[in-house]
């Protein structure tokens, strides 16, 4: 039986896409462009210190579903804050944002529920968790062009008459290309159709937002069916997951949602920290625009340098190289250079649009950019 997985395992390899651990433990002097810890908040002497006290208080464990033994107060507080910081009703906490998306978006588009197959516009570039989702469901999948309203807006048009329930699935800030779905006009549209809008803040929650709780947090959701997902794995520095949604949503979760339903509590530890972390970033409005501004800087450096930064506009930032094997080499000359930078290939992105991926962090300074150019200027050089 096992040839047949090393069979696949040996296809995989000859097309140069076989995925293998490689350890994060550098030396500290590396430059590291790879983490998602976008405010570096994951080594912070205050969480840490909120995460003791609830693993103090309430074990490092939580022992049990949140329908069993696993609900504690910690988690009640939490989503109480989640839910008035989103202006939402309700919220509710996932042991990973993969879990959430997967789990909640297959429930809500589940046939049976809603008496008929669901009909779902679906942006081509969102998270893989999304895509999960929709193919464990009976789902129509019509993907719009990415972050095209023209033609979200033909498709909607297209089915105008069709009474089957209408859903949009879009990310806010888009991990691989670094750009901003149009949300205004997204929930234009939404409105417009008597569609349900989807919204996954994963890249969004702690960055965006007048107090960093998000996109969504910037226009005004309540004419309109929603749900917005989240996670505490990126900016907020710690892991996990939640959505944000109605009372209605929230006890429709709980009684159908497999993921939930079925897996055991996040660690008090864990939560603890992420509790911290969410009340803490409101504070961090300075950090947030240091963000956007080496953002910026790095995008003109890179401009100038004659390099592809897609239609980037955040602290994510593609190089895109479009060839897989020149994306790997160039990445593992950078890491000779002491610099770390994520080497993103298809599937993960379209076929013929690899790149490197640059996630900008707080601790970052224009010097280091500066650094950085110069050195992918010099490989690049040298490998053509």
């Amino acid at each position: 039986m096992y040839h047949f997985y090393d069979d696949h395992l040996k296809a995989v390899a000859a097309r140069g896409r076989l995925r293998t651990l490689h350890s994060a433990n550098l030396p500290l002097n590396f430059l590291d462009f790879s983490t998602n810890d976008y405010l570096c908040l994951s080594q912070n002497p205050i969480l840490l210190n909120s995460a003791k006290e609830a693993g103090a208080l309430y074990g490092c464990g939580a022992t049990g579903s949140r329908l069993l033994s696993g609900n504690i107060p910690l988690f009640e507080e939490f989503e109480q804050r989640i839910a008035r910081d989103k202006n939402c009703e309700s919220a509710l906490i996932f042991n990973s944002g993969f879990q959430a998306n997967i789990s909640v978006l297959s429930s809500l588009l589940d046939h049976q529920v809603l008496k008929s197959q669901p009909l779902v516009f679906f942006d081509k570039l969102n998270h893989s968790s999304l895509y999960q989702a929709i193919f464990l469901t009976q789902s129509r999948l019509l993907r719009y062009h990415h972050n095209s309203v023209d033609h979200l807006s033909s498709l909607l048009e297209e089915y105008t008459s069709d009474p089957r329930p209408k859903f949009i699935v879009t990310e806010t800030v888009f991990g691989m290309d670094g750009d901003l779905a149009p949300l205004q006009k997204i929930v234009e549209l939404a409105h417009q159709h008597h569609a349900f809008l989807y919204l996954d803040e994963a890249h969004g929650t702690g960055v965006f937002g007048p107090h960093g709780y998000g996109l969504s947090t910037t226009i005004d959701l309540k004419d309109i069916p929603h749900l917005i997902m989240g996670t505490f794995s990126k900016a907020i520095g710690v892991s996990g997951g939640y959505i944000a949604c109605c009372n209605l949503l929230k006890n429709f979760i709980l009684n159908r949602a497999s993921g939930f339903i079925y897996s055991t509590a996040p660690s008090p530890f864990v939560v603890g920290a992420a509790d911290r972390s969410w009340q803490h970033i409101k504070n961090l409005c300075l950090e947030r625009q240091k963000l956007q501004n080496i953002g910026a800087y790095m995008r003109r450096m890179l401009l100038d340098n004659g390099f592809d930064a897609g239609t980037s506009c955040t602290h994510i930032i593609p190089i895109i190289l479009k060839e897989e094997h020149l994306c790997i080499k160039i990445k593992d000359a950078l890491l000779d250079h002491e610099m770390i930078v994520s080497c993103v290939r298809p599937p993960t992105v379209p076929s013929g649009s690899a790149r490197l991926r640059v996630a900008l962090n707080v601790s970052h300074q224009d010097k280091d950019i500066d650094k950085f150019v110069y050195t992918l200027k010099k490989i690049i050089s040298s490998c053509i």
